[in-house]
């Protein structure tokens, strides 16, 4: 069970280096000096990002018969969020220090840092002089038209696309209770105070279901939902023993929800939330029932009975999964030589599903014209399938060392004994060196696809 008390700035700050260093995360705008809670992600992070959302998508949709898909809008109707409540009623409460400026969360201020003296919480500093608490608007509102008569908003969720267009995807899809709709996406909050990298951002991506179900098999479902998302994260390498399940209890919650799991991760900053498991009710459709005045209910045709279904919904953050996966995989370690020198090695040890570079491939010589051309032959091959980095520049250990720090699970090297000058029981055979237990072992090239495939896939 994760600890909700430890915290290592130390090594979160070597994470937030290495993603900058080596492409994974950058800040947006930084050019012009940075857009505050906003990321931009790089070669090596879209990939990794990419390799999460498809696993999620694949497991979550296609391998499932009760779950579809839809891609919503980001733009949304203010009659839509009027409907959800969230016009008007979608705000945190803020104050402001009158002597640094800075701007906090009113019901957070444990968790933020005092601009003056970063040691101590706002308002504990007798330099402090914290205004009354206000309350501030998180949703991004923009007008459109040709003279901008049309209010819209940069979505605060993903939820609520899915709950307009319940009818048409029930309707054309033809599909029974239980069924969920899954959707991936971007949404935006104008957060009084981002922080923890990209944890806490203004614009962020979710992946979302909402399960619609009979009003008897709410409570089931949570739980049943909860274990397959737990089930999720140790699939792609984070462990149960670094997750904590928190049971929201009653008056914590949304007032519609009738049980909420949180599922927090132990960041190196303390155990946050990576995902709500969240029992609905019935509150999403009823509300948009009432504010477009058009029916909503299902029909049972075994039963003859009509009725609003209620929701399961588990959403998980994808940008909070990333970071969690970084930091999963995060490590350090004093390995020797072949001389006895001793170095620090960085690695990432992804999984190799989520690894972003899947095989690095070397020639041993860059100068020696048939380990290249074999090289990149490798490289022409495998690039059809998975991600993978061709690199010929410093000896072989130090290409071992650039990919070990990105987290590319296997390194292909030819060498002379893919020639044949060494003996012909292994030509046209490889090095392929695993990068965790760092150990070796010769693989014949037309047997490669297979052998990578069973173990990246």
């Amino acid at each position: 069970m994760a600890s909700k008390d430890v915290t290592d700035p130390a090594r979160m700050e070597k994470i937030v280096s290495l993603c900058k260093r080596r492409g994974f995360i950058f800040q947006s705008g930084e050019l012009y000096g940075g857009l505050n809670g906003v990321w931009d992600y790089g070669p090596l992070g879209v990939e990794l990002k990419r390799n999460l959302k498809e696993h999620w998508w694949r497991r979550t949709v296609q391998e499932r018969d009760d779950v579809l898909g839809m891609d919503g809008a980001i733009l949304t109707m203010e009659q839509v969020l009027t409907a959800s409540g969230h016009v008007g009623g979608f705000s945190d409460p803020m104050v402001d220090c009158k002597t640094c400026k800075g701007r906090f969360r009113a019901d957070n201020l444990e968790a933020s840092q005092c601009k003056e003296k970063p040691s101590v919480c706002p308002g504990q500093s007798p330099k402090c002089e914290l205004t009354e608490p206000r309350q501030f608007n998180l949703m991004l509102q923009t007008n459109f038209g040709a003279t901008g008569e049309q209010t819209a908003y940069l979505r605060p969720e993903t939820a609520q696309s899915i709950f307009v267009q319940y009818r048409n995807v029930l309707d054309s899809s033809r599909v029974k209770l239980p069924f969920g709709i899954a959707q991936i996406g971007k949404s935006f909050r104008n957060e009084i105070n981002p922080r923890n990298f990209t944890f806490r951002s203004r614009e962020f991506e979710q992946m979302e279901v909402e399960y619609f179900c009979h009003p008897d098999d709410g409570l089931r479902l949570t739980d049943e939902w909860l274990e397959a998302r737990l089930a999720f994260y140790e699939e792609i390498g984070i462990p149960r023993d670094k997750l904590h399940v928190l049971d929201v209890p009653d008056g914590e919650r949304a007032f519609y929800s009738k049980k909420t799991y949180d599922i927090e991760y132990a960041f190196p900053f303390g155990v946050q939330e990576l995902e709500g498991v969240a029992y609905r009710t019935d509150y999403d459709l009823g509300v948009h029932q009432k504010g477009s005045g058009k029916p909503l209910e299902y029909f049972d045709e075994e039963t003859r009975a009509r009725f609003l279904p209620h929701v399961v919904e588990p959403s998980a953050g994808c940008d909070r999964t990333v970071l969690a996966l970084i930091c999963e995989a995060f490590d350090e370690e004093t390995v020797t030589d072949d001389k006895g020198a001793q170095e620090v090695r960085t690695v990432l040890r992804f999984k190799p599903t989520m690894a972003p570079v899947k095989v690095g491939i070397f020639p041993l010589l860059k100068k020696n014209a048939d380990q290249v051309r074999i090289a990149r032959d490798i490289q022409k091959t495998l690039q059809a399938w998975m991600n993978v980095f061709y690199d010929d520049s410093a000896a072989v250990g130090r290409r071992y060392r650039r990919q070990d720090e990105v987290g590319t699970p296997f390194c292909i090297t030819v060498d002379f004994d893919t020639l044949g000058e060494n003996g012909p029981e292994l030509r046209d055979t490889v090095t392929v060196r695993h990068r965790d237990s760092m150990a070796q072992e010769r693989v014949r090239i037309d047997a490669l696809l297979p052998w990578l495939l069973e173990r990246v896939r």
